[in-house]
């Protein structure tokens, strides 16, 4: 055969025998993906089953604690109305007592009234006996007028008038007398009754301000964001607030001093707010002061609402109420003005109720009877006399107003309710411990240091710091230049020196800061 056909028959052989084996290959290949495909989906569904059961346990470990937690709120809440309701059960027992108190002292007075009556009864049975005594005496006295003088009868009978009146008014001046004097006794012991009750059934706590607030830190890491660059940070704040940061050695605190209460409030929620941002710079400084500013002034009126209520006072005008609120940052001789204004509204209340007049009017005077000190600014009228006028201002009723303006007999007092007012004012201001002296007379030298600086064109805020030691003044820089700043400061420092009283030196600063500011939109 021809070489080439027998190349092409062993060629077509070879490539039928390869074609054969492919399949063969082909096919056994296949099996073997197949059964790992079988194996693999086995694993598979294990895991799965293996998971399921995992997620099955994990929802009825949640469903437990979901369980056992709402079962905790149930038995708190559950506890919650038990207290309360032990609580009103208290209350109630306690007004049953104090009306059991009302009517023993109800009846004792009821008796006495009956024994007074008793006594005038007799006192007119005597003076029935000593009228037909006189009668008699008369006749008697004509008879012989008539025998021995040989007068007449109206001679006789107005001779006779005349000793009789002499005699009869006598003895009306020595029963009057006698009257007055048992009535003063009387009316003494009664209203030391009633001071002492109205003491007693008043405890309050005796606190007394200082002029410190410590602000606690989690560590002393954050003192150095505090002070800032160069002491950029704390100086802002201090010219935001107006109050002295100190910070010394003690370890996780940081000292805000201040006279005002009310600065050092807003200076420790604004520290509050800007260690817990984290991001403590001039400009964040001062827009977290000003937002605490406003945010401080809300709270100021819900303290006044919530002290109005609690009290029992009604349509109290919207202002009023904010200065009531105010009086939570404020104190007089040391004492929180708030507290003191409570203590006497609620003593005010019960002498009121005591001598049976409106004791809600005696509340609403009680409390309003020092809004005088906390004005929006400053004025020559003493704090009584202002308080009347802003009480005038707002509608308050001719009693309260009259009451506020002569609790310190400034004003004369024409309704009953102001010595009362009078009279609890100064129960709750000389409790023992209540006032200090001292601490008024250091907060109006450092009141009228600020003052001083304040009065100066260009002068945008001043603030004693370092317990009166220095005087910040913030100047507006568009009125003052840099030349004006120290001839301000020398003018404040010789002024300071002339016109006041004060210990060792003060420290005079004035600060003028540029700003231009712009925005991009």
């Amino acid at each position: 055969m021809d070489p080439i056909i027998i190349q092409v028959i062993i060629g077509v052989i070879a490539l039928i025998v390869g074609i054969i084996a492919g399949k063969f290959i082909f096919a056994k290949n296949t099996r073997k993906q197949v059964e790992e495909a079988e194996l693999q989906s086995q694993s598979i569904l294990k895991e799965a089953e293996i998971r399921a059961e995992t997620l099955k346990k994990e929802k009825q470990l949640e469903a437990k604690e979901r369980f056992v937690q709402l079962k905790a709120e149930h038995d708190k809440e559950v506890l919650d109305k038990n207290r309360k309701i032990s609580e009103a059960e208290n209350r109630v027992k306690q007004k049953e007592i104090s009306i059991t108190q009302k009517e023993s002292a109800l009846e004792k007075q009821i008796k006495e009234n009956d024994a007074i009556k008793e006594n005038l009864n007799r006192q007119i049975e005597v003076v029935n006996q000593k009228r037909t005594e006189l009668e008699k005496h008369q006749e008697e006295h004509i008879r012989r007028l008539e025998k021995i003088a040989g007068l007449t009868a109206d001679e006789a009978r107005n001779q006779l008038v005349e000793s009789l009146k002499q005699e009869a008014q006598t003895k009306a001046l020595s029963i009057q007398q006698e009257i007055i004097e048992e009535a003063k006794g009387k009316a003494n012991k009664e209203a030391r009754k009633i001071v002492i009750q109205s003491i007693q059934r008043t405890a309050a706590e005796v606190t007394i301000e200082n002029t410190v607030t410590v602000f606690n830190l989690e560590s002393d890491e954050i003192k150095g964001q505090i002070i800032g660059r160069e002491g950029r940070n704390i100086r802002a704040i201090e010219a935001a607030t107006g109050v002295d940061l100190i910070v010394d050695d003690t370890p996780e605190a940081i000292i805000l001093s201040s006279f005002d209460p009310l600065r050092r409030e807003i200076a420790r929620l604004a520290l509050q707010r800007l260690v817990a941002d984290g991001r403590i710079h001039p400009a964040r400084i001062e827009e977290v002061v000003e937002k605490t500013r406003r945010q401080l002034e809300e709270q100021v009126m819900e303290i006044g609402e919530r002290t109005v209520i609690e009290l029992g006072i009604h349509g109290l005008h919207k202002e009023l109420v904010r200065i009531v609120g105010k009086m939570r940052f404020r104190s007089s001789y040391g004492q929180n003005l708030l507290m003191h204004s409570r203590e006497t509204a609620n003593l005010c209340g019960i002498m009121a109720a005591e001598l049976g007049l409106n004791p809600k009017l005696a509340k609403r005077a009680g409390l309003l009877h020092d809004i005088g000190k906390v004005p929006d600014e400053e004025t020559e009228l003493s704090h009584a006399l202002l308080g009347a006028k802003l009480a005038e201002k707002y509608g308050e009723n001719p009693a309260v107003v009259n009451a506020i303006g002569a609790h310190h007999d400034e004003m004369e007092m024409q309704y009953v309710i102001s010595p009362i007012i009078q009279a609890c004012d100064a129960i709750s201001g000389a409790r023992p411990g209540a006032r200090r002296e001292i601490m008024q007379q250091y907060l109006q030298r450092i009141k009228d240091l600020e003052n001083l600086a304040q009065g100066y064109q260009g002068v945008e805020k001043a603030y004693a710091i370092q317990a009166g030691r220095e005087l910040r003044v913030i100047v507006e820089a568009d009125r003052v230049t840099d030349g004006d700043s120290d001839k301000l400061s020398f003018e404040i420092a010789q002024k300071i020196q002339t016109e006041m009283t004060y210990p060792g030196q003060i420290k005079v600063t004035v600060i003028r800061e540029k700003r231009a500011v712009n925005v991009a939109r």
